[in-house]
């Protein structure tokens, strides 16, 4: 195991790197990688890769329907027809039950389709982190789980979207310290582990 321990501006940076895993604590919050399966995640909330439907599809988004049950697809449709008759927007999030999952709620965000960098998809992709913090913290949830969204089929380049989405953590964790107990990300392979360590290491240089 090796501990590297940086002071910058006045906060304790703490990280820990074992095999597939690394933390980190930034402003009371633990934030956590590892390689693993997101809908195995015991904690407050996961967060789903969701199309604009909210309905199911591949990936990350179709393993937490088909593990959640009928009930996460109910109270999905129930959002759409209440409120996003035309979908969920890209980079916004919503909040269910977490139904089967061991999870106690699931926060759907849409990521952005990658259409060359010039259609703010930087941006929007860091909505949908901040967006889903957000909800966690209206929620009164303590801890939340991430997957690298945007991705797979939507085609974001790994390098770009771990950056992004590390920064989008960043960047809230110093609005609202001491508000969040764990942040964990949960990568299904090898090559986003290692482009998330490299963003993370990255950004506290």
């Amino acid at each position: 195991m090796l501990s590297i321990y940086w002071l910058y501006d006045k906060k304790t940076y703490i990280f820990k790197n074992y095999s597939k895993f690394m933390d980190f604590e930034l402003n009371g919050t633990y934030i956590k990688l590892k390689k693993g399966d997101i809908t195995e995640e015991k904690c407050d909330a996961i967060v789903n890769a969701a199309n604009s439907s909210l309905m199911g599809g591949g990936g990350v988004d179709g393993a937490i329907h088909r593990k959640a049950g009928k009930k996460l697809d109910e109270e999905c449709l129930k959002i759409r027809k209440e409120k996003y008759l035309d979908g969920l927007p890209t980079g916004e999030a919503v909040i269910t039950t977490g139904g089967n999952l061991r999870a106690k709620f699931v926060i759907h965000t849409v990521g952005p389709i990658w259409k060359g960098g010039e259609y703010k998809e930087k941006e929007l992709l860091k909505n949908c982190f901040s967006n889903s913090l957000k909800l966690a913290l209206d929620n009164g949830l303590k801890s939340i789980a991430f997957p690298a969204i945007s991705t797979g089929a939507y085609g974001f380049p790994m390098d770009k979207a771990s950056e992004a989405s590390i920064k989008a953590i960043y960047e809230f964790l110093n609005e609202n310290p001491n508000r969040l107990r764990e942040i964990c990300i949960v990568l299904f392979t090898d090559d986003a582990y290692e482009n998330f360590e490299k963003a993370l290491k990255k950004i506290m240089k």
